[in-house]
């Protein structure tokens, strides 16, 4: 079974965050929501408080198969601004793990040169902060170990891409269909 560590910042995109966590959740993938502060309560954006499943600094990522970084804002500044956080996204990276960011969490990635010369999308007015990559303005983009989506409008999307790299285009389309997501 593949294992996902969504990471929960205080001031992260509600939506965003538990679109992916249900997603997954239906594929059969064991998900591990993870808290960035010293509580396993975190509130996003909106002022939704979400319990999470543990705290980063009780996480063994070593046998997680991807990680992913809900945006929303100020939850990617906190997340970017996590040290530990950052380290474990560079020792993904190095393995060729999975990574995914949507909306503004994608400036992780950026600030860390992790997308030079990949193509790459992020919310509207975040483009500078992508350091090296080749923009687009598709819902979501692939590029070698990285899947980036726009935003809100695009968890859907973004989260079935993470299923059909996860598991297969079956699978997805699958999971699209009962969920009346139209491609």
């Amino acid at each position: 079974m593949k294992k996902v560590a969504i990471q929960l910042a205080a001031g992260f995109e509600e939506i965003e965050a538990i679109t992916i966590i249900d997603v997954l959740r239906r594929a059969k993938f064991d998900v591990t929501t993870i808290s960035m502060t010293e509580d396993l309560k975190v509130v996003g954006s909106h002022q939704i408080p979400v319990i999470a499943d543990n705290i980063f600094t009780e996480v063994d990522y070593s046998d997680m198969d991807m990680l992913v970084l809900p945006g929303g804002m100020p939850g990617a500044k906190n997340l970017d601004e996590h040290e530990g956080l950052k380290a474990q996204i560079i020792d993904f990276n190095k393995e060729k793990k999975l990574l995914g960011a949507i909306c503004a969490a994608p400036l992780v990635f950026g600030h860390l040169n992790l997308l030079e010369g990949k193509d790459a999308v992020c919310y509207p007015g975040f483009e500078k902060e992508l350091t090296g990559a080749k923009l687009s303005f598709q819902p979501t983009m692939v590029s070698e170990n990285i899947i980036t989506g726009r935003g809100v409008g695009a968890a859907l999307k973004f989260a079935l891409q993470i299923v059909e790299i996860l598991a297969d285009k079956e699978k997805a389309d699958q999971l699209g269909k009962a969920m009346l997501v139209e491609n």
